[in-house]
């Protein structure tokens, strides 16, 4: 139970994110049971911003996110206790759902890679 990551394209490597940092990510969030698309920062044509560690997001996010370094690319498979649990979200994610995102760490306190 919880997040894995799965990196997709690496990042800086160094540059990662802590309690209270402000970060910029792009995402699309899909059920993990059917693949089907339930929200995408990219399909809304603006990136996510959020502070991290603070329980702004939901715990997959926080856990998972945290493990990334500024650039990178990441698939988090996240459980049902780490995302909405057994209520579920916005009547488009059903009770004791499992998620994955797709995420894109652009930046974090406004610094994005090669400014960090």
């Amino acid at each position: 139970m919880g997040v894995t990551k799965r990196t997709l394209r690496p990042g800086d490597g160094v540059t990662f994110p802590s309690a209270n940092d402000h970060l910029t990510m792009h995402y699309v969030g899909t059920l993990a049971s059917d693949g089907s698309q339930f929200d995408s920062s990219i399909k809304k044509g603006r990136p996510f911003r959020f502070t991290i560690g603070i329980g702004k997001v939901i715990r997959g996010w926080d856990e998972g996110v945290a493990q990334m370094s500024l650039g990178e690319k990441a698939v988090l498979e996240i459980t049902s206790d780490y995302g909405y649990g057994r209520r579920g979200a916005g009547g488009v994610i059903p009770p004791n759902a499992d998620l994955v995102f797709e995420v894109e760490l652009l930046e974090i306190n406004g610094k994005g890679p090669g400014t960090a």
